[in-house]
């Protein structure tokens, strides 16, 4: 039995791809989500330690890459799906996320320089997540 990490597992995001409702976002080229809770402190008796109950959740992230089109812009505040893939071949598999009920924090309208690639990023939150296929060690 191997007692360290076969480095060849680790992944790399070389291989992510993310999707838009539905449509490959190839010039895309980060990715970003996280959620949190709101815990609540709770305080009992007859114990000297501060408990927690789960409160409400909250989702956001950022995806960014390269501006090929407007699509951003023409999308607006209107809300759409993201599915994250995390993919390495030489990792034990593939992960995909589904966020759900994703709205823009900003949308960028222009930011560039002369003889500069023009770089895109989108703040945004969402309302839910689904983990459709999780990376298992075999």
């Amino acid at each position: 039995m191997n007692m360290y990490l076969d480095p060849s597992r680790v992944i790399l995001g070389t291989f992510g791809q993310i999707f838009i409702d539905g449509n490959w976002q190839s010039n895309l080229n980060h990715m970003e989500a996280n959620v949190e809770v709101d815990k609540r402190e709770l305080n009992l008796v007859g114990t000297d330690w501060a408990t927690f109950k789960q409160g409400r959740k909250r989702g956001t992230g950022t995806i960014s890459g390269y501006k090929v089109t407007s699509d951003m812009i023409k999308r607006g505040f209107s809300k759409f799906e993201i599915i994250s893939k995390l993919d390495d071949p030489e990792a034990y598999g593939f992960e995909r996320i589904r966020l759900s009920g994703v709205m823009p924090d900003r949308i960028q309208l222009a930011n560039w320089t002369a003889g500069e690639e023009v770089a895109e990023e989108t703040p945004f939150t969402f309302e839910s997540y689904e983990l459709l296929d999780p990376i298992v060690a075999s």
